[in-house]
């Protein structure tokens, strides 16, 4: 599913009101209909049969928005009341139509002139089982006024059910960026598509569960060939999964080298390696210097484990190791537990300008390069190549603040992947993979629990296991992180966000692997 700036979605939707006909006053009736219908569900599932609902509107469409799903809970019967930040007089077009439509249909409707209705409005809020941010849309910019903040601090305190109409007020549409307060929903349903900012910055802990309704726009609409940033969805992961058939055999289901590991750091080539073999590898081969290799050895027996003749760190000695291996391989990865021994960096000069295989750049792998990441340029034309930075490796590789890679998350890993001619997989609260033909993926799955030790290490390993399969450098990247954030989702459902371990999120991989398959 493709994902839309705010301005792409005003085009989409100018295109379809002036080219396929449609009315905007019936987008406006099936936003209200999409949200008004979500209202329902919610009020079913808590088994909540007078509902209380308070619709907080402004005089913009997204107000429009507001009105029309308080006519339809009017007329469904359901207690709705509207909290006005605008004068009747205010709304223009479809928004006037509705708010016109509504009052007279006896729909209640309270003005907010001021801070002195605050005390009578906490009453109303703290008293509703459903709240409606329609208050601004997806053309807000910068900070919420003083007094719409004030009643949106009030409503983050409420215990109601906040959902939110098209992108919670406060939230940029374009950044995710939130300056001092914004709307907390629980559930935002969006129209057309999801906006960037459902998923960058702060949008996911805004957002809540984002439900996209296309209101009646025909798919050719929907469909641009300008937009190149797209959410991970299961249709599209099991699409790039390998199949396999009764001839398959470990020799047919690929041969991976997975270069990591060093005195001290052995968990991290055996979690990467677990991972592999969890992904469906077929062949497995380890290289680790000569003094950690019999603890991997016994951490892994499934894997053969090759010694480098570095005893606690790997050096430049290890090239002629992996260039051996490497011969009747499908895949390499390098990084996990290596330690930073500058003396390696000749080994990644070397594997950057001579391995045709795929390769995957993580943890000291990436750290070793940011001394010079110039020589990430050698690699183009000669393979493909994946990095998979956190957001403080990154920051290294670019020699900027951890903070201007969060702010610009999505700009900077285009930007990156097209200059380095790689497959950047961005690490995050929603990981972003880009490719250096300007796509990009923003991934949905995963949560919290992954903030712990060895859980990149598992990414790596399963994207090796994917990209030894056989499937495509961008695709494989995009299995690894979505099932990588399913498997920590899944283990979520059973001890929520915190206490699963990477272990075992590389154990869950098959099992949310076969139920994306079986879906």
């Amino acid at each position: 599913m493709q994902v839309v700036s705010a301005q792409q979605m005003r085009d989409i939707e100018k295109k379809s009101i002036e080219e396929y006909g449609i009315p905007s006053l019936l987008l406006m009736e099936n936003a209200g209909l999409a949200v008004t219908q979500e209202i329902r569900q919610i009020l079913e599932d808590k088994q909540i049969e007078n509902g209380k609902v308070i619709v907080l509107i402004g005089k913009g469409n997204n107000g429009g928005d507001g009105l029309a799903i308080a006519r339809h809970l009017l007329i469904l019967g359901i207690d709705v009341s509207v909290l006005s930040f605008a004068k009747t007089a205010e709304f223009k077009g479809d928004a006037a139509l509705n708010c016109h439509l509504y009052i007279n249909a006896g729909g209640k409707f309270f003005r907010i002139e001021d801070e002195k209705q605050l005390r009578a409005a906490r009453l109303a809020l703290n008293h509703a089982d459903i709240i409606v941010d329609a208050i601004y849309g997806t053309g807000l910019r910068g900070a919420l006024p003083s007094l719409v903040e004030e009643y949106v601090k009030e409503v983050n305190r409420t215990q109601a059910w906040v959902i939110a109409v098209d992108i919670p007020s406060g939230l940029e549409a374009d950044t995710g960026r939130v300056y001092r307060n914004a709307i907390r929903a629980q559930t935002t349903v969006t129209f057309g598509l999801p906006k960037l900012g459902h998923f960058l910055g702060k949008g996911p802990e805004y957002s809540g569960k984002v439900i996209v309704d296309p209101i009646s726009i025909p798919a050719k609409f929907l469909e641009q060939e300008e937009v190149a940033t797209f959410v991970l969805t299961e249709d599209v992961v099991r699409s790039f999964l390998p199949v396999r058939t009764l001839q398959g055999h470990k020799g047919t289901h690929g041969r991976g080298v997975l270069v990591a590991g060093s005195l001290g750091m052995t968990g991290a080539a055996v979690l990467a390696g677990k991972a592999a073999l969890r992904s469906g590898i077929g062949l497995l081969q380890i290289i680790t210097p000569q003094g950690a290799a019999s603890l991997v050895d016994l951490g892994l027996t499934e894997a053969t484990v090759w010694p480098a003749p570095a005893k606690d760190i790997l050096d430049s000695q290890a090239w002629s190791v992996i260039a051996d291996k490497c011969q009747d391989a499908q895949a390499l990865a390098i990084g996990p537990g290596l330690g930073k021994n500058t003396d390696f960096i000749a080994v990644l000069e070397e594997v950057l300008r001579s391995v045709e295989l795929p390769v995957i750049l993580d943890a000291d792998a990436l750290n070793l390069i940011a001394e010079n990441p110039g020589i990430l340029g050698w690699r183009q034309g000669r393979g493909p190549l994946i990095l998979t930075p956190h957001p403080g490796e990154m920051a290294r590789l670019c020699d900027c603040s951890v903070q201007e890679i969060q702010d610009n998350r999505l700009e900077i890993a285009l930007n990156k992947a097209v200059e380095w001619g790689a497959i950047l997989v961005l690490k995050g609260a929603v990981t972003i993979v880009a490719s250096p033909d300007g796509r990009a993926f923003l991934n949905p799955t995963g949560n919290p629990g992954l903030g712990t030790g060895g859980t990149g290490d598992v990414l790596t390993g399963s994207i090796l296991g994917w990209l030894a399969q056989g499937v495509s450098s961008f695709e494989a990247a995009c299995l690894g992180v979505y099932l990588h954030g399913k498997a920590a989702d899944e283990l979520a459902q059973d001890v929520g966000w915190s206490g699963f371990t990477a272990s075992e999120v590389a154990d869950q991989l098959p099992k949310v692997r076969r139920a994306v398959e079986l879906l």
